[in-house]
This record gives structure tokens, C-alpha cells and sequence, in this order.
């Protein structure tokens, strides 16, 4: 069972940096496809961004310039960041991997972003 554990966020001030990391229980250089996404309250998942095997960080258009997708591979690790938060980056934030067909998922973090 592949473990992703989250972390970072909290409650925060707009214009604040958010970085946040998810830590994987597996080789994530291994991993077919890494990646994060949001769910704003009330709303559905959104896609930001995905990392597959061997490639550059694919980031959903509306996504793009907003947010920096990484991952580091001796650590085990990938990356979120924000720069400048605005309170409608409030949310839920979720890393997942995709191994073979099967996605694991962390647990999500909580960001709420006060002005």
C-alpha cells in the first residue's frame, strides 16, 4: 500500500507564500504519474498539475503561473507552491501518485487564506 503524507497549509494571510510537500511511501521516480490537486469549499476537484515518468510538469492551463509543481526524487518528495495567496485559494489541497492504472492519494491539506 503506497502512503502519501501531506504537509503545510494551515491558516494564512493573503500574499503569504504557501509551500507545501507530500511525502510518498514509495519511489516516486518509479511512479507513473505524480501530481496535486484543489478543491475549493463547495466546489469539485480541479486538476493543477501532473508530473509523469521522465517529463516536464504538465500544469492545467488555468492553472499555470499560479501555482509551481516540483518533485524531488531522493527525497520522495513533491512540491507545492503559491506566491502571493488570494482568499480564493482557500481550500483543500491533494497529492496523489498513479502506479499502473491505480491512483493513491494523501490526505489533503486545509489552506484557508484570510485577507
Amino acid at each position: 500500500q503506497v502512503q502519501l503524507v501531506e504537509s503545510g497549509g494551515g491558516a494564512m494571510q493573503a500574499g503569504e507564500s504557501l509551500t507545501a510537500s507530500c511525502s510518498t511511501s514509495t519511489a516516486i521516480s518509479a511512479v507513473d504519474v505524480v501530481g496535486w490537486y484543489c478543491q475549493a469549499p463547495g466546489a469539485q476537484r480541479e486538476l493543477i498539475a501532473t508530473i509523469a515518468r521522465g517529463e516536464e510538469v504538465n500544469y492545467v492551463p488555468s492553472m499555470e503561473g499560479r501555482f509551481t509543481v516540483s518533485k524531488d526524487d531522493d527525497k520522495n518528495t513533491m512540491y507545492l507552491q503559491r506566491i502571493g495567496l488570494k482568499v480564493e485559494d482557500t481550500g483543500v489541497y491533494l497529492c496523489f501518485v498513479m502506479i499502473n492504472g491505480s491512483y493513491y492519494w494523501g490526505r489533503g491539506i486545509q489552506v484557508t487564506v484570510s485577507s
